[in-house]
């Protein structure tokens, strides 16, 4: 697979299990404390067996702001779909203005610099 693809795949399966180790106890407001906790640790490992290598994958075509953006706007997206379809939450007009506005950061992040 390709150096500049496989960070990508990677970064989308990562934040995943991040997203639901972070948030996937929300639907589940009576289980304890404790165990929401373990669980989410260990969903949490498989975030990193995932995360490790992108990054480490796309360090030789990416710079690092250029992974922590990609990474930024990959999280954006699986939250959102997430938020919807697994908690079952409103996106708003709101929410799209304001990833919007991240995605348009991202873009002047791998954007050729500005001459001064």
């Amino acid at each position: 697979m390709s150096p500049s693809v496989a960070p990508i795949l990677l970064l989308i399966g990562s934040n995943v299990f991040m997203t639901f180790a972070w948030y996937g106890h929300l639907k589940y407001p009576d289980r304890p404390l404790l165990m929401v906790i373990l669980l989410s640790w260990a969903i949490a490992l498989f975030e990193y067996c995932l995360a490790v290598p992108a990054n480490r994958i796309g360090h030789a075509v990416y710079a690092t702001a250029e992974l922590k953006v990609m990474q930024e706007v990959i999280t954006l997206c699986v939250f959102a779909g997430f938020s919807v379809l697994y908690l079952g939450e409103r996106f708003t007009i709101n929410h799209m203005v304001g990833f919007a506005l991240i995605c348009a950061g991202a873009f002047f992040v791998f954007k050729a610099p500005i001459p001064t």
